[in-house]
């Protein structure tokens, strides 16, 4: 950062240090750089907007010999992370298509519920609800807690200060209930 003191009096500050100085006269050049390699105009122009806020981000007063290798080093590597950046990506993408897709006869099938089994169980489990609101309190505090919340039956025990084969016994009656309320 240099500090100039004009006739004026004031106090002028130039905070542009020769890098980004630089890279403001070679800009299009860097552009065009970026273009020949990526061949996408969009990611040029991304990587552009990188650089700047890169050569931004030093120190104004570091001091640098070559200017202009300085700012093809960065341009490359900020272009390799984006690469990279991609490819992980790319496999992740990947990875997810293999798990939840199928390949039948050339044709991608989701392997994922239809529009009507997905109803479906939306109406099935608005019955549970239902038939789980007819029961009495604590019943359903122990059928919520074990098959909701995934807690076991000593614990549901200790949380409700009942005994471990009461928390049974609610469970056998809230089963009881739903089958009897619930369409198969």
């Amino acid at each position: 950062m240099k500090v100039a003191k004009p006739e004026t009096g004031f106090v002028k500050i130039q905070t542009t240090s020769p890098l980004t100085t630089a890279y403001f006269e070679r800009l299009q050049e860097m552009r065009r750089f970026f273009l020949a390699r990526l061949r996408s105009g969009a990611e040029a122009d991304d990587l552009v907007q990188d650089l700047y806020l890169k050569v931004a981000g030093l120190p104004a007063n570091e001091e640098i010999r070559n200017t202009r290798a300085y700012l093809y080093r960065l341009a490359a590597n900020l272009m390799l992370d984006r690469l990279r950046s991609q490819r992980r990506a790319l496999q992740r993408d990947d990875a997810w298509h293999a798990t939840h897709h199928l390949r039948s006869a050339h044709e991608d099938v989701a392997d994922l519920p239809s529009a009507e089994a997905v109803l479906a169980g939306r109406q099935r489990l608005d019955q549970v609800l239902a038939a789980l609101g007819a029961l009495p309190p604590k019943t359903q505090a122990v059928f919520r807690r074990h098959k909701f919340d995934g807690v076991g039956h000593a614990q549901i025990a200790v949380e409700l200060g009942i005994s471990r084969s009461a928390v049974e016994k609610h469970m056998i009656d809230a089963l009881r209930h739903l089958v009897s309320r619930v369409e198969p």
